[in-house]
């Protein structure tokens, strides 16, 4: 929490944390520096999270969980976009193709 406003609520900055190693084990051995990271990771879960948020995310991971569910669900597609690609599969008579919208 960095201070007030002026309504005496909380206001938060937001912090992110990056690390970037090209050869890990050049400088530590691999299973130290997983040990290391894996409690850097620990602890900066069990922070408070900011108001409205269920979880404290590391870098990567929202990312990866877009991947896991477009694998799963596809890529989502707009309405604005859906009707446009309806609209061109009738003007072109596209009839081979069904679109699941």
């Amino acid at each position: 929490m960095s201070g007030f406003d002026a309504d005496g609520n909380p206001q938060f900055h937001k912090l992110g944390h990056f690390f970037l190693s090209i050869d890990i084990e050049h400088f530590i051995s691999l299973d130290q520096f997983k040990a290391i990271t894996g409690g850097i990771v620990r602890q900066l879960r069990a922070l408070h999270k900011a108001p409205g948020q269920e979880r404290i995310y590391t870098a990567g991971e929202k990312e990866c969980e877009m991947e896991k569910h477009i694998r799963v669900d596809g890529v989502p597609v707009n309405p604005n976009l859906q009707k446009n690609l309806k609209i061109m599969q009738e003007e072109l008579r596209l009839t081979q193709y069904d679109l699941p919208f």
